[in-house]
């Protein structure tokens, strides 16, 4: 599959100079917010990489090519298609096989992203272990893609549609450090303090970028989750949030919503129950995380250049 990637320029021109590159993902595109909304929030979070000195390279399939940088055509193709589905690593053969187009979820992203050799990713959530995983089994192909790959997630937690206990639980069982920046307390998207606690709180990118070398040069293969919280001035309210999660899933459950249409169905219908507050905290994480991810990718490649023990390159 390696033959099958696609790198951008601008992209190229980076990895090879060993300058910080971030990864951002495409379901955000395609499935994240409506048009023009999904694709203004794509291309700021581009911008911001940028404004902190890094290159963006947001990650999709496009006509069975694992592109790694996407041009401003691709972005709005993705985001005004309603036929582009969703890819975990799961779907990238067959999207290749057919010559097809997808939008990269946090798995695919992450497994695409690693096979470029870049090792910071910015995403909004990562997906977890579903409420009610105990009798569906439904749980995020993400965290198997955070125990196998290399690659760094800056996150705003998990998305608080799941069960944040049980995905902190799995993630302990897989060996994936989660780290806190400047929290005690893994955030829960929306909200800033799940009261679940992080394996660690570091204070500063060149801290989270010590923890990355030091696992991957030891040999540690796997990734690690950075949670990052919502700001505080576009944190929703923790106990009104949970209610209208509790409503969305009890709506899920009479419409008979299964599988890989459980989270967009949710995500759908909290924007509905909170009059579109939800997208405005959404938008606002990602971001926050497309900033932090940038310095994390730049004091990765200060560490990466002085010592090539790592195994990565930024």
């Amino acid at each position: 599959m390696r033959s099958q990637i696609r790198l951008a320029e601008e992209v190229a021109a980076a990895l090879d100079a060993g300058r910080p590159v971030v990864a951002l993902e495409s379901t955000i595109i395609s499935h994240g917010f409506p048009y023009p909304a999904n694709v203004e929030c794509a291309r700021e979070s581009e911008r911001v990489v940028r404004e902190e000195g890094a290159v963006p390279a947001t990650i999709a399939v496009i006509g069975g090519k694992l592109a790694v940088g996407l041009s401003d055509e691709e972005i709005e193709r993705l985001g005004t298609s309603r036929e582009t589905p969703k890819a975990s690593r799961r779907d990238l053969p067959l999207l290749i096989a057919r010559g097809s187009d997808g939008a990269t979820t946090v798995a695919g992203t992450m497994a695409v992203a690693a096979m470029a050799g870049i090792s910071v990713f910015a995403t909004g959530g990562i997906g977890g272990v579903h409420r009610g995983a105990e009798r569906s089994f439904d749980i995020s192909a993400d965290l198997e893609e955070l125990a196998r790959t290399s690659v760094a997630v800056v996150s705003a937690g998990a998305k608080s549609v799941l069960d944040l206990g049980l995905t902190l639980e799995y993630l302990e069982t897989r060996g994936v450090p989660v780290l806190g920046y400047r929290t005690d307390t893994f955030p829960a998207f929306y909200t800033r303090d799940s009261g679940l606690p992080v394996d660690a709180r570091l204070e500063t990118p060149a801290e989270v970028a010590a923890v990355m070398a030091a696992k991957w040069s030891a040999g540690l293969a796997g990734g690690v989750v950075i949670a990052n919280p919502i700001e505080p001035e576009h944190a929703l309210d923790a106990a009104e949030i949970e209610k209208i999660i509790t409503h969305a899933l009890a709506d899920a459950r009479e419409q008979g919503i299964r599988g890989k249409q459980v989270t967009p169905f949710l995500l759908a219908r909290v924007h509905e129950l909170t009059g579109g507050a939800s997208d405005s905290a959404n938008k606002a994480l990602v971001w926050s995380n497309a900033r932090l991810a940038a310095r994390i990718a730049a004091e990765f490649a200060k560490v990466a250049r002085r010592s090539p023990a790592t195994g990565r390159q930024s």
